[in-house]
């Protein structure tokens, strides 16, 4: 009778050692689960965050405007980030709508220029148009200014009848015609965020622009 107690003490701390062992395997196992499903989802969280702070939509409209105005694609994408983030159906208190926020003043200068004869102000609530038209604008601005940037990003936000004042003034003072120049400081900001996120999308969306 005495040899059962024994035998019974000599398996409990084997059962003991083969739940440990089991138990252990079942927490590696799980991190080995937890660390794959990070990987997994990683680049997932990462796409969008980028997604958030950087949106980006309608590149095939984009680069299909780019080509056709002889603009950089980056710079459009950051013209729109700038005016509306991206998100379709904006419109202003100063009546500029869609992605470009073109004002119906502005749109149908466009329509009559680019021969769009069926324009109507509806219109600029299709990204297709929107973008086209905005485009358009942005290559006539920067035609007008010789291919400046500066000039072009300043007119498009603060109106060329301003920005030709601010030219003519500072040319004749000698002044050096750079951002820091510009009497508005809402257009100051503006051609720094549309440059700032030009930079941005050319490093982040080069594949999707077809840079």
């Amino acid at each position: 009778m005495s040899a059962r107690p024994a035998t019974a003490a000599r398996r409990r701390p084997r059962a003991r050692a083969v739940h440990r062992r089991r138990r252990l395997v079942a927490v590696l196992a799980a991190a080995a689960l937890g660390g794959l499903i990070a990987v997994l989802l990683i680049p997932t969280f990462h796409a969008a965050v980028k997604e958030i702070a950087l949106p980006l939509r309608h590149e095939d409209i984009i680069r299909q405007q780019a080509a056709d105005k002889r603009l950089d694609p980056a710079l459009v994408a950051a013209v729109i980030y700038a005016e509306s983030h991206f998100i379709d159906g904006r419109t202003s208190a100063a009546g500029a709508e869609g992605l470009m926020q073109i004002t119906p003043e502005t749109a149908r200068y466009i329509a009559h220029k680019s021969g769009g004869v069926r324009f109507e102000v509806s219109d600029l609530g299709t990204p297709q148009v929107n973008i086209a038209y905005g485009a358009y604008y942005l290559r006539y601005l920067l035609d007008r200014y010789g291919e400046n940037t500066t000039f072009a990003l300043a007119a498009y936000n603060g109106g060329e009848g301003n920005v030709d004042r601010w030219v003519a003034r500072a040319r004749q003072r000698g002044e050096a015609l750079t951002i820091d120049a510009i009497p508005f400081g809402e257009t100051r900001a503006y051609v720094r965020k549309v440059l700032d996120a030009r930079r941005q999308y050319r490093a982040s969306y080069a594949h999707e622009l077809g840079l």
